[in-house]
C-alpha cells in the first residue's frame, strides 16, 4: 500500500526500455506503472519518456491516440523526464528528423539524433549531474543525442566533451544517457524530487 505522499509516475509503455524505469523508479520511491493509453496518463503525477527508437515512438504515440494528451498534459506542467530517445521527444526542434517525425515539445532545445554514432559506438562516461549529489553518475550512450543548442529558459545540468547531454526546463527533464541501466537511481530520485515538489 502506498503513503499519500508517494507519488505515482507512469512510463510511456510503447516501445523502449520500460521495465528498467519501472524498477528504478520504485527504487526511488515512487508508485512506478506502464502507461499506454489516455486514461492511464491521467492517473499518473509524473512521467517517464523511455529510451527505445524516436521515430517508432513518435509513429505509435499518434497510432495510440496518446500524441495529444501528451501534448496538452506536459504543456499543463506535467512533471516528464526523457531519456535518449525521450530526450529527442521532448525537444522542440530535431535537427534531423526522419520523414513523418514529430515531438511532444516541452524543452526549448534543439537536437541532434545519434550524435555520439552508431549502436557499435555505444560507450559509458562519468558524467557530473546538477542537482545530482555524492559524485557522477555512470552515463550508458547506446547511438545517444546531444543537445545542439537550448533557449533562455533552459538549465544545462550535464556536459560530455563538450556537448550537452542533460537539461532541464521547469517541471521537464531530459538526459542523452541511460541511468536506468547502471543500478544507480539518482537521477531518477532528482525526478522523484521534482515530482513532488510540483504536486
Amino acid at each position: 500500500m502506498t503513503t499519500p505522499g508517494t507519488p505515482v509516475i507512469g512510463v510511456l509503455a510503447l516501445q523502449g526500455d520500460v521495465r528498467e524505469h519501472l524498477i528504478a523508479l520504485a527504487s526511488a520511491d515512487a508508485v512506478a506503472r506502464p502507461v499506454r493509453r489516455p486514461e492511464e496518463l491521467a492517473e499518473v503525477d509524473g512521467l517517464v519518456i523511455p529510451g527505445g527508437e524516436s521515430t517508432t515512438m513518435s509513429k505509435l504515440a499518434v497510432l495510440f491516440g496518446m500524441m495529444e494528451p501528451l501534448r496538452e498534459r506536459i504543456a499543463a506542467g506535467l512533471p516528464v523526464y526523457g531519456t535518449c530517445a525521450g530526450l529527442i521527444m521532448l525537444a522542440d526542434k530535431i535537427l534531423d528528423p526522419r520523414s513523418g517525425q514529430e515531438t511532444l515539445g516541452g524543452i526549448d532545445m534543439i537536437v541532434r539524433r545519434n550524435a555520439f554514432g552508431r549502436q557499435n559506438e555505444s560507450f559509458e562516461a562519468a558524467v557530473e549531474v546538477a542537482g545530482v549529489t555524492d559524485g557522477p553518475v555512470d552515463g550508458v550512450f547506446i547511438r545517444a543525442p546531444w543537445v545542439e543548442s537550448v533557449g533562455a529558459e533552459v538549465e544545462v545540468l550535464a556536459e560530455h566533451e563538450g556537448h550537452i547531454v542533460a537539461v532541464r526546463q521547469g517541471h521537464a527533464l531530459a538526459t542523452s544517457f541511460h541511468p536506468e541501466l547502471t543500478g544507480d537511481h539518482r537521477v531518477h530520485g532528482l525526478f522523484v524530487d521534482m515530482v513532488r515538489s510540483a504536486r
